[in-house]
């Protein structure tokens, strides 16, 4: 993994203090939300411990941060400020400079030790605050030191049950994205939005979304302990689930009258070719209109939704990535790759994420189908992982998927040109300390109208 050490820098830092002015070039954040973080470390004290996972259980380990870390941020603030500042540049700095933001966080973190109304746990404070920097700009940025880069880096390659259930960060929580249909998170009945408190009794609060994935993932079998918040109830629940071998779906398809119906819950690598067979075989059976359910599909590399817009497109711009230091790439059309010319319209629901979002958003602003039913998730990037001198890490999002015209997808969406709520429904049995919202794994069970499913049926000429 490459990563600049001295690109920026100014003369003169000394070597020890590098990762702090790291993480200011990486942010080009303000620091309103540093301020916000600082205080809410500080109110729970369990921000500075963390866990680990260990044959599906959890226990707690040592300081969050290596010592050398909290030495450099908190104890050396003021000399990098007076290094930078007064003869480490050479010259007056200008106003935004990262440098002079540096010193607005040195000052915050010396008031915080010295005039708040009790004695302040610094190490929360500090991991309350990189936190906020990476949330401040990325909801999937994500912290990591040392142990838990190793115990990362363990888990991606070795193969183990898992619950199937997609999180990014909102206002300091984690929250459920998208589930894997069939998998053991929707047969609990787990659904976008939901707010995760804890995981095994441990907050959320602050936590690194890449550790929380870890905490996922363990033997199958074993179970892990929720504390959730759903959507239309504002008490929280508690539930366990007991983690498996996740399976992604398959594509499938049905006639319905003269349309032929593809569904896609997942875009893991090859479905985009399997899409191409299910319409194939949907023409064959006398299909003269297609309609492509991507609802509750938020799994995939990001490069199998530009295949899958391709399948009806044979000119034009899908997607472009673009990132700060990332020139901008052009994912076109190629008229070789495109299977159909029939009439198209695309179904999403809030649980359509990732690849599914650019095949998706492609399409619509190409005009090459309608697009029915709700705003999507909005989760599009290219993510990288940045290793750090002190052994931990930092991933960030150093590109974006912009469609043709307009913002980012991870930023805005992809917002359908014909709206259509999801039908609503209650699972059968469902008490107020179950998990009742509809699922998934509910659709396929749930005598209910498919309104959106009809609205695009009559948005097809």
């Amino acid at each position: 993994m490459q990563h600049d050490t001295a690109h920026g820098h100014p003369e003169g830092i000394p070597g020890l203090l590098r990762f702090a002015w790291r993480i200011i070039e990486l942010m080009k954040m303000k620091w309103t939300p540093v301020l916000r973080a600082t205080r809410t470390a500080q109110q729970d004290s369990r921000l500075a411990r963390f866990c680990y996972p260990e044959n599906g259980k959890v226990r707690l380990g040592p300081s969050y941060m290596t010592r050398r870390f909290q030495f450099t941020v908190v104890g050396f603030s003021t000399i990098v400020v007076a290094l930078l500042v007064f003869g480490a540049v050479g010259k007056s700095a200008p106003p935004d400079a990262p440098y002079t933001n540096l010193g607005v966080y040195s000052e915050v973190l010396s008031k915080i030790k010295g005039d708040y109304v009790e004695e302040p746990d610094m190490k929360a404070v500090t991991v309350g605050a990189i936190n906020g920097m990476l949330e401040a700009i990325d909801p999937y940025a994500s912290y990591l030191n040392a142990d838990q880069y190793k115990q990362y880096q363990r888990a991606r390659d070795t193969k183990k049950g898992d619950l199937g259930l997609l999180l990014a960060k909102r206002f300091g929580y984690m929250v459920v994205e998208a589930v894997v249909p069939g998998g053991p998170a929707a047969k609990a009945g787990f659904s976008t939005g939901d707010v995760v408190e804890s995981l095994d009794n441990v907050s959320t609060r602050d936590m690194p979304l890449a550790f929380a994935e870890l905490l996922l993932q363990g033997d199958p079998g074993t179970s892990v302990e929720f504390s959730v918040i759903r959507i239309r109830r504002s008490e929280p629940s508690k539930v366990s689930v007991v983690r498996g071998m996740v399976t992604y779906p398959s594509v499938t398809s049905r006639m319905q009258g003269q349309t032929g119906i593809v569904t896609v819950a997942s875009l893991q690598v090859s479905r985009s070719a399997d899409v191409a067979a299910q319409i194939a075989s949907l023409e064959k059976q006398g299909a003269r209109k297609l309609i492509l359910d991507l609802r509750y599909c938020a799994t995939g590399p990001q490069e199998e939704g530009i295949a899958l817009a391709n399948l009806f497109m044979d000119s034009g711009l899908i997607a472009y990535t673009q990132g700060q230091k990332s020139s901008r790439q052009d994912f076109r059309a190629q008229a070789s790759r495109a299977v159909t010319k029939l009439p198209l319209a695309v179904i999403v629901n809030r649980s359509t994420a990732g690849a599914a979002e650019i095949a998706t958003a492609a399409l619509l602003q190409s005009k090459r189908a309608q697009v029915v039913g709700e705003h999507t998730f909005g989760d599009a990037a290219i993510r990288k992982t940045v290793t750090l001198s002190d052994g931990g890490a930092v991933i960030l999002s150093v590109a974006k998927y912009y469609p043709a015209e307009g913002k980012a997808i991870q930023d805005t969406g992809v917002t359908p040109n014909i709206l259509q709520a999801e039908s609503a429904a209650e699972p059968e049995g469902a008490t107020d300390d179950g998990l009742p919202d509809l699922t998934p794994d509910d659709v396929s069970k749930k005598p209910v109208t498919d309104e959106q499913l009809n609205k695009a049926l009559q948005a097809l000429p």
